[in-house]
């Protein structure tokens, strides 16, 4: 019976893994994080383990937990771009430097250490598929705080291999923009305050304008949390330990697509929905530019596909829920909330 130590467990891959674990395992979760709210319906389950804190805070019940624990995943980080240009060194004190001594931890303790990477960390490579054994990391000038993310979880990553260098036992893995009801909330009408897709969701609900950057040319491969969270399983199980030592792009190549055939297919789905229908005859898409939705700092990679080779062979794993099955997942798991989100508007 293994114990699975979340750091961040109340967050969007938090949550979800969590949830998975207890309905398929016979796993112990341990989860800390600031608040409960989208994991509280699995807290009386007594397999589940939670404790309202902050890793840069209760450090010390953190290296408890890391020293009990038998696979850590420190999931805590701040994943927005808006923050990037806004606040870059609270971006590098978070994602950095508040998870680096949870790095040491797992080290010193000789723990498997699950630690999420990012598909940012390639940057502006040119690759038509981004590898990661040996695509190329390019960023921009430092000028541009958008990379801060990206630079530090690239020297995450390069502090991890190194003390797998010296035998700690570690899996890298790399979310491309995994998408699922739960990531953010769709109660929030500032802009920039949340992931692409639950801005146009919550703008879809709310009948505001969306707003295209830079035109909406640039494309991501969306990838369903279901599917994410399966490659996940098989990490923490790492059979024979095929997933030591491994960096693993975890994404769907198929479901790639530009932001704004995203939004156009949001809008043509919504108006299925009686729900969402009379909001969304209100929306109007424009574009605007990435300096006046971001600021100056803003950055953008106009493609970003994985190459999953590795992931799917040692795993044997690979996504299966399209872009069209994903959209309409999310549209059917926020249909109780559209009133509370409408309400914002005023």
């Amino acid at each position: 019976m293994k114990k699975v130590l979340i750091l961040g467990v109340n967050g969007f891959i938090g949550h979800h893994l969590s949830k998975r674990i207890l309905e398929t395992t016979d796993w112990e979760v341990y989860g800390m994080d600031m608040s409960s709210d989208r994991i509280s319906h699995l807290l009386g389950n007594p397999r589940m383990h939670f404790f309202e804190g902050d890793i840069t805070i209760n450090k010390e019940w953190v290296e408890y937990h890391v020293k009990k624990c038998d696979v850590i995943l420190p999931l805590v980080a701040i994943a927005t771009p808006s923050t990037y240009v806004k606040e870059p060194l609270k971006v590098f004190e978070l994602d950095f430097e508040a998870n680096l001594p949870i790095v040491r931890s797992a080290a010193k303790y000789k723990k498997h250490l699950i630690f999420p990477s990012t598909s940012e960390v390639y940057g502006m490579s040119r690759d038509a598929e981004f590898d990661p054994e040996n695509s190329e990391l390019v960023y921009g000038p430092i000028n541009k705080p958008r990379w801060i993310y990206a630079c530090a979880k690239q020297l995450m990553d390069r502090v991890i291999w190194g003390y797998g260098m010296e035998g700690l036992n570690f899996t890298l893995f790399r979310p491309f923009n995994w998408i699922g009801a739960g990531l953010d909330s769709i109660h929030t009408p500032k802009e920039g305050s949340s992931r692409v897709l639950t801005q146009f969701f919550g703008h879809i609900v709310r009948g505001e304008t969306i707003q295209l950057v830079d035109g909406g040319h640039q494309k991501r491969a969306f990838t369903y949390i279901d599917d994410g969270i399966s490659a996940l399983m098989k990490i923490i199980e790492n059979k024979d330990g095929r997933a030591t030592g491994q960096i693993y792009n975890i994404g769907n190549p198929t479901n790639n697509y530009s932001i704004r055939e995203l939004a156009d297919m949001m809008m043509k789905l919504a108006a299925e929905y009686p729900e969402y229908a009379a909001g969304a005859q209100k929306v109007q898409i424009v574009e605007t530019s990435s300096g006046a939705y971001y600021g100056t700092g803003y950055q953008d990679v106009q493609n970003r596909v994985p190459k999953i080779e590795n992931t799917k062979n040692d795993l044997d794993w690979a996504p299966s829920v399209t872009m069209a099955d994903a959209l309409r997942h999310i549209f059917d798991a926020y249909r109780g909330q559209v009133a509370a989100a409408q309400a914002l508007v005023d």
